[in-house]
């Protein structure tokens, strides 16, 4: 194994404070939290985490936190996401691969629109209004 500079260890210092600042809660108003049960891995779930991770940077999104969390009990649509955030419902969302993910940051968190067609639970309709 080669030797490693004193500024490679700065820098891969920053990368992962970076990393690990995106799962603290603390101060954010958003939450992703994605089923990373076996069932989720399974189907994609790792993917979709990393989806969102990208993305948020991507976007510049600072307010939001992206955690992960056993199975949700809804095996049969994972990978399985829960977004709650101010002035919306908390929704689930299913069958939610890389491609979803990066939907659900631009149409959810950004123009605060449900992702018909990925909807699992949500409250009833009078709630919504």
């Amino acid at each position: 194994m080669g030797k490693i500079s004193l500024a490679d260890l700065k820098k891969l210092r920053e990368v992962k404070k970076n990393e690990l600042s995106r799962r603290d809660s603390e101060g954010k108003s958003v939450h992703i939290i994605v089923g990373m049960g076996t069932c989720g891995i399974a189907a994609g779930a790792k993917e979709a985490f990393n989806a969102f991770l990208d993305e948020i940077d991507a976007k510049g999104l600072t307010d939001v936190t992206v955690t992960q969390t056993g199975c949700i009990g809804l095996c049969n649509v994972e990978p399985t996401v829960e977004v709650q955030m101010p002035g919306m419902p908390d929704i689930i969302y299913g069958n939610v691969k890389a491609d979803v993910a990066k939907r659900i940051v631009n149409e959810h968190l950004i123009e605060r629109k449900l992702l018909d067609g990925h909807v699992v639970d949500k409250p009833a309709a009078d709630i919504l209004k």
